[in-house]
């Protein structure tokens, strides 16, 4: 699914990206308009962004290639700037896997993306990847990254998730992120983009308001909360707390 927003600068903006759980890629659209400015006769145009949302496989080739379609028709309609959720490089079938399909952020799949980037001259908001970093081969574990890219394709921001979900959920068992995953050493100063300053957060973070009271204070017009809960930790989590 593919959705835009347009918004004017200086207003506070949270972007909820609800992950994984959509049947197919399609695309809704909502182009920009314009709007007098205050004492002014003359106007602007609002910044135009996409809001893509995907069913992320542990197919990362497929993966890769539906994200790709969704970047390309919001370059086509004229975004600036498209987010993708957490998990768009894949989801895998158990921790296991998860860290076998896992890459640096130097790896060919981050290569594919900053071609993109580049190939469609828009910014791309990733918004979970799962992340080797330089102490994979002492830990064994990964990081939940959300890299943010330019119009050229270089990397101008990372941050690594640092509240992990662990918990437990009812007739399945209990989730632990923190199994396969470490948590980031801290938060990333905001952006300015050509949408606005972001402020970048992942998913599970938005339980803790102190991160967003913190990259408001620091100049945040916008806060992204890409996520990848499921069919019982949707409703009973990320519903709510969006609301």
């Amino acid at each position: 699914m593919l959705g835009f927003i347009s918004r004017p600068p200086h207003q506070l903006l949270s972007f909820l990206c609800p992950g994984l759980r959509t049947p197919r890629p399609s695309v809704l659209c909502a182009l920009p308009r314009s709007r007098a400015m205050a004492n002014s006769s003359s106007s602007w145009e609002l910044p135009l962004v996409a809001v893509c949302q995907v069913t992320s496989t542990p197919d990362k080739q497929q993966n890769f290639k539906t994200c790709a379609e969704l970047v390309r028709e919001a370059a086509r309609l004229g975004a600036c700037l498209a987010f993708l959720p957490e998990a768009f490089d894949f989801v895998a079938r158990d921790p296991a896997e998860t860290l076998r399909l896992s890459e640096p952020l130097g790896g060919d799949l981050l290569g594919a993306y900053t071609q993109l980037a580049r190939e469609c001259g828009l910014w791309l908001s990733l918004g979970g990847f799962h992340e080797r970093g330089q102490d994979w081969e002492q830990t064994q574990k990964i990081y939940n990254c959300h890299v943010l890219l330019d119009s050229k394709g270089s990397v101008v921001a990372t941050y690594r998730k640092t509240h992990l979900c662990d918990v437990e959920i009812p007739g399945q068992g209990p989730m632990r992120e923190s199994n396969s995953t470490l948590p980031g050493p801290s938060l990333e100063s905001p952006v300015s983009t050509p949408a606005g300053k972001i402020g970048l957060a992942i998913c599970y973070d938005m339980r803790f308001p102190e991160l967003s009271l913190a990259l408001a204070q620091a100049g945040a017009e916008i806060l992204t909360y890409p996520s990848a809960f499921g069919s019982v930790t949707g409703p009973a989590h990320w519903e709510p707390v969006s609301s």
